[in-house]
């Protein structure tokens, strides 16, 4: 059974996919949940509150989770599913008035993402710190660009595909620079 605090959750979820965040009221999300005003104001404080630590909570599963990485491009494919998966959600808090916080989190994810690549990657293993510095930062500005850009566009191109042509075209040019 669920906690309480996952059911708002959830319900905020469900909401981001729904409206805007400026739509979402705490009557919105207690109604949801079948639960009381007081209940919700037991766990967060606002919604706002609610958002930040939904969106922290979202890029700590994603930094939990083991993932095989075979390249930097594709090491980045949890962020690129989730944004898929959440796409309106996503939408939403990035027009929101918790868009620094939701660019905080997910800068956060992706440089924790691309640095355990670097670990694991033997390829990368005989450069210099900063090199492997440079080419950590270089893949994490490029896919939270591509991330950025694909929320401006309102997601109206296959994101994952994108990637992949980025992937490719860097793989087949570059193979002795990254």
């Amino acid at each position: 059974m669920k906690k309480t605090k996952e059911i708002i959750i959830d319900a905020f979820w469900q909401l981001l996919e729904e409206k805007t965040f400026n739509k979402i009221t705490v009557q919105n999300i207690v109604e949801r949940c079948a639960l009381n005003r007081n209940t919700f104001y037991y766990h967060f404080q606002d919604i706002p509150n609610l958002a930040e630590y939904t969106v922290k909570l979202w890029a700590d599963e994603i930094i939990q989770n083991n993932y095989e990485f075979g390249s930097p491009m594709t090491c980045l494919s949890p962020l690129v599913e989730e944004f898929i998966k959440h796409k309106k959600a996503f939408q939403h808090l990035y027009s929101s008035t918790q868009k620094d916080e939701f660019i905080t989190y997910t800068n956060h994810v992706a440089l924790h993402i691309v640095k355990m690549f670097m670990k694991q990657s033997s390829h990368y293993v005989t450069r210099s710190n900063e090199e492997k510095e440079t080419l950590t930062h270089f893949y994490k500005c490029l896919m939270i660009g591509i991330l950025i850009d694909w929320l401006e566009c309102q997601g109206d191109y296959d994101l994952k595909l994108f990637v992949e042509k980025i992937y490719h075209l860097i793989d087949n040019s570059s193979q002795t620079l990254l």
